[in-house]
């Protein structure tokens, strides 16, 4: 007989370890791994006040912040905070638990345009993050070739137009199989 799953309801409590959802191979560990971003409080102590105003923002975490939104590809900070609120990897990466709310996308907009905009700190942070990576190995002085072709873009709303396109749940299926033998086959198993 096959058992009906217990609903999850608010009241519930779990005792859970926020390092074990995250997985191994994730980027994010990948980057805590090899990159000490604590350089990045003494480097920005000299624009802020010592002795006026409420309690700062972690300035590591918000230029840890930024660096999610740029490596996943979130261009609003709306959506970066969103996001953040429900993706347990870069809970992690920021150092949050689960119940630690997360910051206004105001503050961090504030922060990245009044506070740290018409200083030199985004290209000292950036220095000292390709050091650091350049002295672990991952980067190497090997040159890079780009396209850099432009495209007219089509964007005329008149001649958009919407496909209806049928996509069957065995698709689905098949695409999360072919996954896991990809998987299996990295590690040596058999598919």
């Amino acid at each position: 007989m096959l058992k009906k799953p217990t609903p999850a309801t608010p009241e519930k409590i779990e005792q859970i370890s926020l390092d074990a959802l995250v997985p191994q191979n994730h980027l994010v560990r990948k980057i805590a791994k090899v990159i000490d971003f604590e350089f990045i409080r003494e480097a920005v102590a000299p624009l802020y006040c010592p002795n006026n105003g409420r309690p700062a923002e972690d300035p590591v975490r918000l230029f840890k912040i930024m660096l999610l939104g740029y490596l996943f590809g979130i261009p609003s900070e709306r959506r970066l905070v969103q996001e953040i609120q429900v993706n347990l990897a870069y809970r992690w990466f920021l150092g949050m638990g689960l119940t630690e709310k997360v910051i206004d996308a105001s503050t961090l907009s504030q922060n990245r345009r009044r506070r740290f905009n018409d200083s030199e700190i985004y290209q000292q942070i950036f220095d000292n993050i390709v050091e650091q990576a350049i002295g672990k190995g991952l980067i190497s002085g090997r040159v890079l070739y780009t396209d850099s072709t432009h495209l007219k873009a089509n964007a005329n709303k008149g001649k958009a137009r919407n496909e209806q396109r049928i996509v069957e749940p065995s698709q689905y299926v098949d695409a999360l199989n072919q996954a896991i033998n990809e998987e299996r086959e990295l590690n040596g198993k058999k598919p």
